[in-house]
């Protein structure tokens, strides 16, 4: 069986690394500041890089007087990162949003992408409502092993790449919208029923979760399995 370390208030996954190729996230927003830091504290011994997602500014405050500057952390994206051994970067990653206000999650999945070993680029502000700026910009998106299309709206935009590209192609739905967009319900629906073949959708505001699958495909294609 697998080993863990056990808190008490919670049991961390040290190897699953071994078993799924990265290391356990931590999703800071539902967490203590006390569980935070014993987390952090956990994973820092074991010599591992530690990642958080949903981490807010207090909570980077607390860890920061534990930490210092071994930690990096986006105010935007709501990502700490603790580097303790660097990471080799391979392939490509393209994380492209509908528009300026998906960017908070689209950033999510850039920084987790390249903490995770990818090499990202970025594709901000190529929706629907500017056809022509997501064509200016298809040829380079092309090139990249896995494209991460992040709309809120009507989320269209992951239609229009997956029609457009040979590549895999993943869409986060946003809750970025007006009363009828549900909080990113709507995007979610047209993404999930969308025509164009081989768009895989993940859950509503869920950079983190679109990161993971590209970088299991990006890892796979550079054959670093």
């Amino acid at each position: 069986m697998s080993e863990y370390i056990e808190l008490g208030f919670a049991k961390l996954d040290i190897e699953r690394v071994k078993r799924r190729g990265y290391c356990e996230a931590v999703f800071c927003e539902s967490k203590s500041d006390e569980q935070l830091v014993k987390i952090f504290q956990a994973f820092c011994d074991t010599g591992a890089n530690v990642i958080g997602t949903r981490c807010c500014d207090k909570q980077y405050q607390i860890l920061k007087k534990h930490f210092g500057s071994l930690l990096t952390y986006d105010k935007l994206a709501k990502v700490v990162t603790l580097v303790q051994r660097e990471v080799e970067k391979i392939g490509e990653v393209a994380i492209c949003t509908g528009g300026t206000g998906d960017i908070p999650v689209a950033l999510e999945a850039a920084l987790c992408a390249e903490f995770y070993g990818s090499n990202v680029k970025k594709y901000y502000d190529i929706g629907v409502a500017g056809i022509h700026r997501l064509f200016d910009k298809i040829d380079e998106i092309k090139k990249a092993n896995v494209v991460v299309a992040v709309a809120g709206m009507e989320g269209a935009l992951a239609s229009i790449i997956a029609g457009l590209v040979d590549i895999p192609v993943i869409a986060v739905p946003t809750s970025v919208g007006y009363g009828a967009s549900f909080g990113g319900l709507s995007a979610l629906l047209t993404m999930l029923n969308s025509c164009a073949e081989g768009i895989s959708v993940v859950n509503i505001d869920n950079g983190y979760n679109a990161d993971y699958s590209a970088n299991q495909i990006n890892r796979l294609i550079e054959g670093k399995r």
